[in-house]
């Protein structure tokens, strides 16, 4: 089409005067509108969708299709997400926390194991040293009993009696101490059990070995006195079932949190329900692993627990194998 023949009120002021029909000045004029409301369309169709969607919404009109897809939600809609969970009573105090584990040891075939020297066989002694058991040579004051004199009797479900046990030490001929000679093997990761152990746990040696004996072995194996006390076999009770029994309750009333750790379950048999039953240790049986793969993650386990005697009843239920051995079951303290 050429520019003549659009409408343009600059001709109407500089050529002649023309009649015009109404009807053509009409269609002129809606013609002129058209031309101008197509302009606008074309500048929409190169803007973006919600040009569309303003342009139609001053129109009065709504159309789907033209809706944006990041329309935000009125004000008066808006939801906020509400957490998954209640949020915690700030006002609650956080629980105790716990208190250490006690963890009371035994010596003899548990962490160590000990031959008098003139009886150990060089043949044993050798394939031990080369299988890695670490050993060394000490000496020991020899005792024996004396007297068994009963100093007083106290109540407990088995009816126990405790003993005191009087030894003296042995001389010889001129009056000296007779010293006895003995070759100690340590039970395999016995330093670092300790160590480990000691981090999380208060470490208690009970022994039913004699002090003169077992004094000086234990200063051997812990120099870094990682053991916070030790208990000989005056210490221990004797009940009318077993001799030397390692009654818990000299250490502590609250059974909660103490373990003891024997590969004699009998030395346990008065507090059945914090015992751990480990494997007998000796220099025949060098290749073992018990300190370090057995008992070590299983006392780091019983640290997180408020009460150590569930969790020991439901690995060990040393109760019904007391009762399979004639010993009968023992209504503990809480």
């Amino acid at each position: 089409m050429a520019a003549a023949e659009f409408f343009s009120p600059e001709e109407a002021e500089v050529g002649p005067v023309r009649q015009q029909h109404p009807g053509q000045a009409a269609l002129r004029a809606v013609v002129g509108w058209l031309a101008f409301l197509l302009q606008i369309l074309l500048q929409i169709v190169r803007g973006t969708p919600s040009s569309w969607a303003q342009l139609l919404s001053f129109l009065g009109i709504r159309h789907p299709l033209l809706s944006t897809s990041q329309a935000q939600p009125s004000p008066s809609v808006a939801f906020v997400q509400l957490p998954s969970e209640a949020p915690a009573d700030a006002s609650a105090p956080p629980p105790p926390p716990l208190k250490r584990l006690t963890v009371v040891l035994d010596l003899d075939e548990t962490l160590v194991c000990a031959y008098e020297s003139s009886s150990l066989p060089a043949a044993l002694r050798a394939e031990a040293i080369e299988a890695g058991l670490h050993c060394f040579d000490m000496e020991c004051i020899s005792a024996e009993k004396a007297s068994k004199l009963p100093s007083f009797y106290f109540y407990n479900p088995l009816k126990s009696r405790k003993l005191l046990m009087r030894y003296i030490v042995i001389k010889d001929a001129e009056g000296r101490q007779r010293v006895n000679h003995v070759t100690v093997f340590e039970r395999p990761g016995l330093h670092e059990f300790l160590q480990r152990t000691s981090e999380f746990a208060d470490l208690i040696l009970f022994t039913a070995g004699l002090e003169g004996y077992a004094k000086p072995l234990v200063d051997r194996i812990d120099a870094h006195n990682r053991l916070r006390n030790r208990l000989y076999r005056p210490s221990t009770v004797t009940t009318e079932y077993r001799e030397h029994v390692k009654d818990l309750s000299c250490l502590s009333k609250d059974f909660r949190r103490i373990v003891i750790v024997d590969n004699n379950p009998y030395s346990f048999l008065l507090q059945p329900l914090n015992g751990i039953p480990c494997l007998t240790f000796s220099a025949g049986q060098p290749v073992d692993d018990q300190l370090m793969g057995v008992i070590f993650p299983l006392l780091k386990h019983l640290s997180l627990q408020n009460d150590v005697r569930p969790a020991l009843y439901e690995t060990f239920h040393m109760p019904e194998w007391f009762q399979r051995h004639g010993i009968p079951q023992i209504d503990q303290a809480a």
